[in-house]
């Protein structure tokens, strides 16, 4: 069934006090509040990294100390590195490179300690 045309305007008039009520609502609803806004802070936290438990990682098998330092690609290489000294002892050139590298390793681990320490807020 179908209302004749004038019918639906009447159907929304509003009264003159109604009119100025509406008029006073802001038109635009207000900003949200910023994410995490009223909420309780949480932090997180980390336990500080060894260097002296690095160090002696690094004194038996040389870049462990930076892998548990979450430096693996660096312990990797001071791995490698080590592996290749110790083959070219037989060129008498691993002989200088090989304690190079194990020293190497060793303070390699104590200076990733340190620094993730640092990078952490941790004082060591």
């Amino acid at each position: 069934m179908s209302n004749p045309p004038g019918d639906e305007a009447a159907q929304y008039q509003t009264r003159p006090d109604e009119q100025l009520q509406a008029d006073a609502l802001p038109a635009v609803p207000p900003p949200p509040a910023p994410p995490g806004y009223g909420q309780p802070m949480v932090y997180q936290q980390v336990q500080a990294h060894s260097a002296a438990l690095g160090v002696i990682a690094s004194f038996f098998i040389p870049g462990l100390g930076s892998m548990l330092n979450e430096k693996v690609g660096k312990g990797i290489g001071i791995l490698v590195s080590y592996i290749v000294a110790v083959a070219l002892c037989f060129v008498l050139v691993g002989f200088v490179l090989a304690p190079a590298v194990w020293i190497w390793g060793m303070v390699a681990a104590n200076n990733d300690a340190h620094g993730w320490n640092r990078a952490h807020g941790i004082l060591s």
